[in-house]
């Protein structure tokens, strides 16, 4: 296939998309973003490696950053996560609460806010230095060392942050939450701000797609971890927009509302796109239609 050529169509007509989405107006630190931006970059199998646009720029991941923690997580615990989250998609807003208390404080699953909040709260407890050693995870799984926290996006999430604090508090309520609800919310707005490139995200979700090994073959996951990885991306990694990217996609993957969206095809490659114009469901909506156009132009999906 062809990848170089793919990406390069993809770009031209990405950049003839209307500009259309707002950039997001939940955490005032990222308003600053120029809004036109757009970059994307494909990590194959087969060795190809490819980017066009604003690929190299730092942006801050977000709620992409749910899958390494995640991640992280379940290579700790394994099956015994699932205890205190379940794996159902939630069609309901990302940071609902009114479903968090229908459900007795076990969300719905791993990528909304309150999934992640216990995701966050299993690492302080069995971490020794949660935010080192969770930037060393991305790093290692990147082959990236410089990739940092963004302080004054962190702050800028706590000093906003109310919702979450709401559901850090309800979580601990219903005794899911061991630790003190500061300490997990301020890891958890620290995890969101980490700042990746298109290409550093790519490489990071490579061993997603590489049945758990990174590209210097290192196993992060079993085969079997690996399968349930993607499986919660397909079916809960964009919100209660997730039915819609599969349809038109076709591929698990994860958003954020910095604009960045990162997918997988298994034993094909991994792909991240970059615009900060987001739709009402908060996807990036030329990211959404670059990976339409990527699993279209190629004739590839997971179905």
């Amino acid at each position: 296939m062809n990848y170089q050529k793919t990406i390069k169509e993809i770009y031209v007509e990405s950049q003839e998309f209307p500009k259309i989405g707002e950039v997001s107006a939940s955490i005032p630190e990222l308003k600053n973003i120029s809004p036109d931006k757009f970059g994307i970059f494909i990590s194959t199998h087969e060795g190809t490696e490819f980017g066009k646009g604003d690929f190299q720029e730092k942006i801050s991941i977000q709620s992409v950053s749910k899958v390494f923690t995640l991640c992280l997580a379940f290579s700790i615990l394994g099956e015994k996560i699932w205890q205190r989250v379940n794996v159902e998609p939630s069609g309901n807003a990302f940071n609902s609460l009114v479903q968090l208390e229908n459900e007795k404080g076990i969300p719905r699953n791993p990528f909304i806010n309150a999934g992640a909040i216990v995701i966050a709260d299993i690492l302080l407890s069995h971490l020794k230095n949660p935010k080192e050693d969770f930037l060393e995870f991305i790093r290692e799984i990147s082959g990236k060392k410089n990739i940092q926290f963004n302080q004054k996006v962190a702050l800028s999430e706590k000093q906003t942050g109310y919702r979450n604090f709401a559901l850090g508090n309800f979580l601990k309520s219903f005794g899911n939450i061991e630790n003190k609800v500061e300490d997990v919310l301020d890891f958890y707005f620290h995890q969101c701000s980490v700042e990746m490139t298109c290409e550093e995200l790519a490489h990071a979700f490579y061993f997603l797609a590489n049945e758990g090994k990174t590209k210097s073959g290192k196993t992060i996951l079993n085969k079997s971890q690996i399968k349930r990885l993607n499986a919660l991306m397909l079916t809960c990694g964009f919100y209660d927009e997730s039915g819609e990217f599969a349809y038109k996609v076709g591929l698990p993957g994860k958003s954020g509302i910095g604009g960045a969206i990162v997918a997988v095809l298994p034993r094909k490659f991994s792909v991240a796109t970059w615009s900060p114009r987001l739709n009402e469901k908060g996807n990036s909506e030329a990211g959404m239609y670059a990976l339409e156009l990527l699993t279209t132009k190629l004739g590839i999906s997971i179905f």
